[in-house]
C-alpha cells in the first residue's frame, strides 16, 4: 500500500475505535488511537497472514499485550476482512464474540488472548522459540504499552529472548507517556526504556514519531533485517491520535465517547479520509 492507503486505513480503523467504544459505553480509546498506525502497518502491509485462513500455518504471530486496547485490535481486523466492521458496534454487548480483551477461541485472527498486563509478550516468546524449534519461518510481533512495561513479567520475557537470540520476535512498545492514572513520570516511570532492553540483548529502535507510517516502515524494514537478537521498536506515539478532544488526555484511557462526543469525533474522521482522498 502506499501512504496515501495506510493513512485512509487509519482513518477507517479509527473510525471503528470511536464507533465500537461509543456502542459500549465503555472500553479504552485512547491506547487505541495511538497504536492505530501499528496496528494498521502490522495488519495491512507488515505481517503475512491471510484473513481467508486465520489459522494458516506459516503465518506472522501477533499478541496484543496490552488487551485493552482491544477496540483497535478489532478494528484492524475488521478492516482488513476477518469479520463484519458492522459487528464492531457489539463491542462488548452480552453474546457478543468482541469482548473487552481478545479471545483468541472466538475471534478470528486473535492468536492470543490478552489483558492480564505483563503476560502477552511472554505468550509471544514461546511462540518465536517454537518457531525457531521447530525451523519455522514465520515472525512474532507483540505491542505493550509503556505504562504495563512496569510489570516485572515483561522483563523475565525479555531477558529469556535476547539469552536465546530470538531474532524473529519484535517488541513494540507504544509510548505515548500516559497510562491509566496519570502520566508515566506521576505513575513509575519505566524510563530509560531503551537501556533496560539493550541490557537484556535487544536491538532498539526509536521512532521519533510512531503515527508516522513512513518512519514505522523503516523501523520494521531494519527489524527484519537484524540478524542475532530480538528487537525491540520504541515508538513515540500521542494518546487519543486523530481526535482533537482525546489527545493527550490521560481521561480518555478508559472512557467511553458519549454521543455529542461521538458525532464530533466521526466529523472530524470524516473530514480527515475525505481530505486524504484529495491527494
Amino acid at each position: 500500500m502506499t501512504i496515501t492507503e495506510l493513512k485512509q486505513t487509519a482513518v477507517e480503523v479509527r473510525k471503528g475505535i470511536v464507533t465500537a467504544t461509543h456502542a459500549a459505553k465503555s472500553g479504552h480509546p485512547g491506547g487505541s488511537l495511538s497504536a492505530t498506525e501499528i496496528f494498521t502497518y502490522l495488519y495491512f502491509e507488515e505481517m503475512n497472514i491471510d484473513p481467508k485462513n486465520p489459522k494458516m500455518e506459516d503465518r506472522d504471530r501477533f499478541v496484543l499485550s496490552k488487551g485493552h486496547t482491544a477496540p483497535g485490535l478489532y478494528a484492524a481486523l475488521a478492516n482488513r476482512g476477518y469479520f463484519p466492521v458492522k459487528d464492531l458496534e457489539t463491542l462488548r454487548h452480552t453474546g457478543s464474540y468482541l469482548q473487552g480483551h481478545p479471545d483468541m477461541k472466538h475471534i478470528p485472527g486473535v492468536d492470543m488472548s490478552s489483558g492480564s498486563l505483563g503476560q502477552g509478550i511472554s505468550c509471544a516468546v514461546g511462540m518465536a522459540l517454537a518457531g525457531k524449534m521447530d525451523h519455522k519461518d514465520y515472525r512474532v510481533y507483540t505491542l505493550l504499552g509503556d505504562g504495563e512495561i512496569e510489570e516485572g513479567q515483561v522483563w523475565e520475557a525479555s531477558m529469556f529472548a535476547g539469552h536465546r537470540k530470538l531474532d524473529n520476535l519484535v517488541v513494540i512498545v507504544d509510548n505515548n507517556n500516559m497510562q491509566i492514572d496519570g502520566t508515566l513520570d506521576e505513575v513509575c516511570s519505566p524510563d530509560p526504556i531503551d537501556k533496560k532492553f539493550e541490557a537484556f540483548n535487544f536491538h532498539v529502535i526509536h521512532v521519533a514519531d510512531g503515527n508516522d507510517f513512513a518512519q514505522l516502515a523503516e523501523a520494521f524494514k531494519e527489524a527484519r533485517e537484524t540478524k542475532g537478537m530480538p528487537t525491540a521498536i520504541i515508538a513515540h506515539t500521542l494518546k487519543g491520535k486523530g481526535v482533537s478532544y482525546m489527545e493527550g488526555q490521560v481521561g480518555w484511557h478508559g472512557k467511553a465517547p458519549n454521543d455529542e462526543e461521538y458525532a464530533i469525533a466521526m466529523e472530524e474522521l470524516g473530514k480527515a479520509g475525505e481530505a486524504l482522498c484529495q491527494k
